[in-house]
C-alpha cells in the first residue's frame, strides 16, 4: 500500500494507493490543491475517489481544484451530504471563505466499503464532531480518525451538529475496540496508537 500524509494548512490530508494497479485516493484535501496535485503526480497514482471524513471547510478546502483536476468521485457520509451541498456550509463563514461545492457522487453509510484498486477501505461511522463524521479503517493496523479522536485529545464538539456524548461514545465503541497497536491518524496532530490514547487519553478514562 501506497500512504502518504500532507500536512496541508494545520489539516492532515491523505494520499493512500495501491502499489500494483495505482489506483488512488484523496482523504480530506483541506488546503493547497497544487501541493496535492503535486504529490500525487510524484506518487504516479490515478485517484479514483476523494473522500471526505467529514464536510468542515478546513479538510474540503481544496476539494473544487482536486476534483475538477482529477475527476475523481467525491464521497461523503449521508448526514453531511446536506451541508456540505450548500453554499457557506459548515464552518466557512468563520473563516470567511465560501466554498460553494457540488453535490458528492457517493453518500457513504456504517460499514461500506470503499474499493482503491485492490485495496478494500471500510467506514466507521462516528458521529459527535459533526453527524455524518466518518472514520476509515484502510488496513488491518491502520485507521484514519479524522477529526473524530486525536493524540491526547477528542474533536470538537461544540460546532453545529457536535455532541460531547455521541464522540465519546463513538471513540468508545468504534475505535477503542482496535488493538493497541493498530495506529490512528487523525484530521490534526501526529499520529498515536489506540492503546495509547486508551490508557492516556484524559476524555477517555473513566
Amino acid at each position: 500500500m501506497i500512504f502518504q500524509t500532507l500536512l496541508v494548512g494545520m489539516t492532515n490530508c491523505y494520499i493512500i494507493g495501491d502499489k500494483e494497479t495505482k489506483d488512488g485516493i484523496i482523504v480530506d484535501p483541506g488546503a493547497y490543491g497544487k501541493e496535492i496535485l503535486k504529490k500525487v503526480e510524484e506518487l504516479g497514482l490515478k485517484i479514483t475517489a476523494i473522500v471526505l471524513t467529514h464536510g468542515h471547510i478546513d479538510h474540503i478546502g481544496a476539494l473544487p481544484e482536486v476534483r475538477e483536476a482529477t475527476g475523481a468521485k467525491v464521497m461523503i457520509h449521508a448526514d453531511d451530504a446536506e451541508e456540505f451541498a450548500k453554499a457557506g456550509h459548515y464552518l466557512s463563514n468563520y473563516l470567511g471563505t465560501v466554498i460553494s461545492t457540488k453535490a458528492a457522487d457517493r453518500l457513504l453509510q456504517d460499514n461500506d466499503k470503499i474499493e482503491v484498486g485492490k485495496l478494500t477501505l471500510e467506514v466507521i461511522h462516528t458521529p459527535g464532531h459533526t453527524r455524518g463524521g466518518i472514520c476509515l479503517k484502510i488496513a488491518p493496523d491502520k485507521v484514519l480518525t479524522g477529526d473524530t479522536l486525536f493524540a491526547g485529545s477528542i474533536g470538537r464538539y461544540d460546532f453545529p451538529g457536535g455532541s460531547y456524548a455521541q464522540i465519546i461514545d463513538s471513540i468508545k465503541t468504534r475505535l477503542l475496540v482496535f488493538p493497541p497497536e493498530t495506529r490512528a491518524y487523525p484530521g490534526h496532530g501526529p499520529s498515536t496508537t489506540i492503546g495509547e490514547e486508551k490508557l492516556n487519553n484524559p476524555y477517555l478514562i473513566d
